[in-house]
C-alpha cells in the first residue's frame, strides 16, 4: 500500500538521503552527495536558507519501503522578490511508476496551497542559489560539481501532470587545448586595458577568505539579479556557501576585478571534486571514503566555472573575457587539468551564450524549470 508521509525525524531524514543511493545503484553516471552535506543542507538549525523559508520533506513508501521523495518550499525570498506567490518543489526522486510519483506532486501541491502559494515551480533544492534544474540532455556523462543528475523518466512525469518549461538551463563543455589562441592571446593586452581604466584583477586571498568573500556578495546580488528565480542572497547564506566550497578550491581559479578598493566582479571556478565523490560508496567519508578524498584530490582533471559576474555599469570592457583567459592559461599549465564545464547558462541569455561559443564551447547538458499554476 502507497503512503505519503512527512519527514519527521533524524532517522527519517536519513531515509530521504538514502533513498537516492538506492535508487542509482549501479549507474555510472550517479555521483552521491556526501551523507553529512546533505543532512546540513536539510537543516533548519544549520542551514541560513531557513532563515527567511521553511520546507517539508515527504517520503513515499510501498509496504514500508522507500519508492519517493520531494520536498515542499515556500521561500519568503523568492515571493517578496518576484512578487508572485511562488511554491517550490526540489528533491524530486522516485522509482519508475508515475502513480508513485502523482502522489508525490500531490502531497506538494497541497501544502503550498496551504501557504497560499498560487503556483509550483522547480526542481530546486531549495533554491536557485542551490543545486537545481532537471537534466533533460547529457546523460552519458557524470554531472560536474554542485550539478544535479536524474533519470529520464522524470521529465516524462512531470510533463505527463502538467508542468510546462519555463526555462532551460546549458552547460557548456569547455576544452583547454582548444580555448582560440587570439582570445589567449589577448589576455596581456585586456589586462593592459583594465589597468588604463583603474581596473585590476587578483586571485582571492585564502588567508583573508572571509572578508575576500564578503566583498563579493553586493556583485552576486546585482550580477545575478535578472536570472531566472533569483533570490538575494544575505551575507550569511554566502558565506555559509563558500565554507562548504573553501576546501577545494584553487586560489588560481577565484578571481576579483577591482576598482577603487571595490570588488566589481568576480569569477569562480572550481576543481570536479564529483571526479572524487563518485567513488564514496553512498557518500559516506568514513571508514574509507575520507581517504579516498584526500587521495585523489590531485588527480581531478576537469573544472566547472561556477559564477561569472560584473557589475552592470562596468560591463563591455572585457572584464569577462579576461577572467576566461587567465582561467584558460593557469589550466592549461597545470598537468591534472583537461576540460571543464561552464554551467549553468539561462538559454536567452545572449551574452553569455556567445562569450561561451567564441571560448570554443559546446553545449554539452541541458536542465529545465518547470512551472504550473496551482491555483
Amino acid at each position: 500500500m502507497l503512503v505519503i508521509q512527512p519527514v519527521q525525524n533524524k532517522k527519517e531524514v536519513a531515509e530521504f538521503i538514502d533513498f537516492v543511493y538506492d535508487l542509482y545503484e549501479g549507474d555510472p553516471n550517479f555521483v552521491p552527495e556526501l551523507f553529512i552535506a546533505q543532512r546540513d543542507h536539510l537543516d533548519p538549525k544549520k542551514n541560513p536558507f531557513f532563515d527567511t523559508a521553511k520546507a517539508q520533506l515527504f517520503l513515499a513508501k510501498d509496504n514500508g519501503k522507500v519508492v519517493g521523495r520531494i520536498a515542499a518550499v515556500r521561500d519568503d525570498n523568492m515571493i517578496d522578490f518576484t512578487k508572485e506567490p511562488i511554491g517550490v518543489f526540489g528533491f524530486f526522486d522516485v522509482i519508475n511508476d508515475y502513480q508513485v510519483a502523482e502522489a508525490l506532486l500531490n502531497t506538494a501541491v497541497e501544502w503550498l496551497k496551504n501557504e497560499n502559494l498560487k503556483f509550483l515551480e522547480g526542481p530546486y533544492n531549495f533554491s536557485v542559489n542551490h543545486t537545481c534544474g532537471l537534466l533533460i540532455e547529457g546523460f552519458d556523462v557524470p554531472p560536474a560539481v554542485m550539478m544535479t543528475y536524474n533519470k529520464p523518466y522524470y521529465q516524462t512525469f512531470l510533463e505527463r501532470y502538467g508542468l510546462q518549461k519555463k526555462m532551460d538551463l546549458l552547460a557548456y563543455k569547455l576544452d583547454s587545448n582548444k580555448f582560440p589562441e587570439r582570445l589567449r592571446q589577448s589576455a596581456p593586452m585586456l589586462k593592459e586595458r583594465l589597468e588604463r581604466k583603474g581596473i585590476t584583477v587578483r586571485k582571492i586571498n585564502m588567508k583573508n577568505f572571509i572578508n575576500d568573500v564578503k566583498s563579493t556578495v553586493h556583485v552576486y546580488n546585482q550580477a545575478w539579479s535578472k536570472n531566472l528565480g533569483y533570490t538575494p542572497m544575505s551575507e550569511k547564506e554566502f558565506l555559509h556557501a563558500a565554507k562548504d566550497m573553501k576546501m577545494i578550491i584553487d586560489p588560481e581559479l577565484v578571481m576579483l576585478a577591482e576598482k577603487d578598493g571595490q570588488v566589481i566582479g568576480f569569477s569562480l571556478t572550481l576543481p570536479d571534486i564529483n571526479e572524487v565523490q563518485i567513488k564514496i560508496k553512498r557518500g559516506r567519508l568514513l571508514p574509507f571514503g575520507i581517504f579516498k578524498l584526500l587521495l585523489n584530490k590531485g588527480k581531478i582533471k576537469n573544472t566547472r566555472v561556477i559564477a561569472l559576474g560584473v557589475l552592470e555599469e562596468y560591463r563591455k570592457l572585457g572584464i569577462d573575457a579576461y577572467f576566461y583567459a587567465r582561467s584558460f592559461d593557469y589550466v592549461q599549465k597545470h598537468p591534472y587539468l583537461e576540460t571543464g564545464e561552464a554551467s549553468w547558462i539561462l538559454e536567452n541569455n545572449p551574452e553569455m551564450n556567445q562569450a561561451l561559443i567564441k571560448a570554443g564551447g559546446i553545449v554539452e547538458k541541458k536542465y529545465r524549470i518547470f512551472r504550473k499554476s496551482i491555483a
